[in-house]
């Protein structure tokens, strides 16, 4: 599928590269449909990829693997969310944390709190609030080491 983007220009989207949230992402319920995109131009150093909506070709999000930022990173999901997605533990699961970019990059934040979690398989994903005081909704980036944790594959 060809799809014309904001970021990107035209791009060929395969479809086993379509993640689909079943009922949208928060605030946007009619965007269903999305790819993972990486550009090597616009924060490979930092692992940022786009979630790029193939119902809304203007709209991508910039989200990054947080086990960059913070290796211990282990959100846990309820039992809906888990059957939603068709696992059984949230290990099962790639995640991806929604970001904010700002000039300087030291005000850039990154949100663990709502991450957005994907099951590689079926690519069926949700973007969930995760029911802990241990990850906010706003962490700037400066707040981490400069340590880099190995990217995921999804």
């Amino acid at each position: 599928m060809k799809i014309e983007t904001k970021i990107f220009g035209e791009i060929e989207i395969s479809e086993d590269k379509i993640v689909t949230f079943q009922d949208g992402i928060i605030g946007f319920p009619e965007m269903k449909r999305f790819a993972l995109l990486h550009d090597e131009e616009r924060g490979a150093g930092a692992g940022i990829r786009f979630l790029q909506s193939l119902d809304e070709p203007g709209f991508a999000m910039p989200v990054m693997d947080p086990l960059v930022v913070k290796p211990d990173y282990a959100p846990v999901l309820s039992q809906e969310e888990l059957e939603e997605l068709g696992v059984e533990r949230s290990e099962d699961l790639c995640f991806y944390a929604l970001c904010v970019a700002r000039n300087p990059v030291a005000g850039s934040t990154v949100n663990l709190r709502c991450p957005v979690a994907i099951n590689d398989r079926t690519r069926q994903a949700v973007q969930v609030i995760l029911d802990t005081e241990e990850y906010q909704m706003h962490h700037l980036l400066s707040e981490f080491s400069r340590k880099k944790g190995e990217e995921q594959v999804c």
